[in-house]
């Protein structure tokens, strides 16, 4: 069955078994939604297609390398219906995500989002892993159970809302650029315009894959992000990476100041890589 009026917006770069298994949770949805709208980040269009959705796929280019800010800006223009599920690349949503994204939609301009479970590393090669996924994950730490959020814990992971409430919280801000605070700057925008943030029980499950802790990949990225957090909140972000990063000789940051030091080199990087 379709849901009508509601459109799955997700971003790429360089993920494409990641996508291809986003597009296979969304077969399996107990409504469809009305449309797939691909964006991939300075890499060619993805091909592809679906028997029970429409997908469309469009190329964004940029002269940064991860354009997240303003790629998710440019999917939501393309959107073709009133209703807006952004669901990462990574993330395949649980048959009810859709459905249940639309029904709390239609109910209240609010800012939804739902909880994400995260697959174990190969979870995905397993047979039928689609109908396995919660006996292959394990909860957020951190937002795992909660029925109300506070606007700092906002994350673009999976979330949905109206256009007419994307636009009175003015998109994603594009002066972040690249990895890091985007979604938290979001977040502290919808509080400032009175958009209330509630909790649905859209549930999707994230793909494994290599991430680093501390994100020291993305240094100068968060560090440029973190200081226009700063100058427009007046508060830091991601203090947690912050701490790592003074700690590790890195940065020398205090309530006022952030500076670099001197960048990871690849030795720091590599060990920084999880198993």
């Amino acid at each position: 069955m379709s849901t009508k009026q509601i459109s799955v917006l997700t971003i790429v770069k360089s993920r494409q078994e990641a996508l291809q298994n986003l597009v296979a949770g969304l077969e399996q949805s107990d409504h469809y939604p009305a449309e797939l709208v691909i964006i991939n980040m300075n890499e060619p269009a993805s091909e592809l297609a679906s028997k029970n959705f429409p997908i469309r796929s469009f190329r964004f280019n940029a002269d940064e390398r991860l354009p997240l800010a303003a790629t998710r800006n440019f999917a939501a223009e393309q959107a073709a219906y009133p209703f807006m599920i952004f669901l990462d690349v990574d993330c395949i949503p649980s048959s009810q995500l859709v459905s249940r994204y639309f029904d709390a939609c239609k109910k209240a301009d609010h800012l939804w989002i739902g909880p994400v479970r995260y697959l174990r590393e190969g979870a995905t090669s397993e047979p039928d892993f689609l109908q396995k996924m919660w006996e292959l994950s394990t909860p957020d730490p951190v937002r795992a159970d909660l029925r109300e959020i506070n606007y700092a814990l906002f994350w673009s992971l999976n979330f949905a809302c109206s256009k007419k409430t994307y636009e009175r919280i003015g998109g994603f801000d594009t002066r972040f650029t690249g990895y890091g605070a985007e979604d938290t700057d979001f977040g502290f925008t919808a509080r400032e315009k009175n958009v209330p943030l509630s909790v649905v029980d859209a549930l999707a499950y994230h793909q494994y894959h290599a991430s680093y802790d501390p994100p020291l990949n993305h240094f100068e990225d968060i560090l440029l992000n973190a200081k226009t957090f700063s100058d427009k909140w007046q508060t830091w972000p991601m203090e947690g990476w912050l701490k790592k990063f003074a700690n590790a000789g890195l940065i020398e940051w205090t309530d006022t100041k952030l500076k670099i030091l001197r960048k990871p080199n690849e030795t720091e990087i590599r060990a920084a890589l999880k198993a």
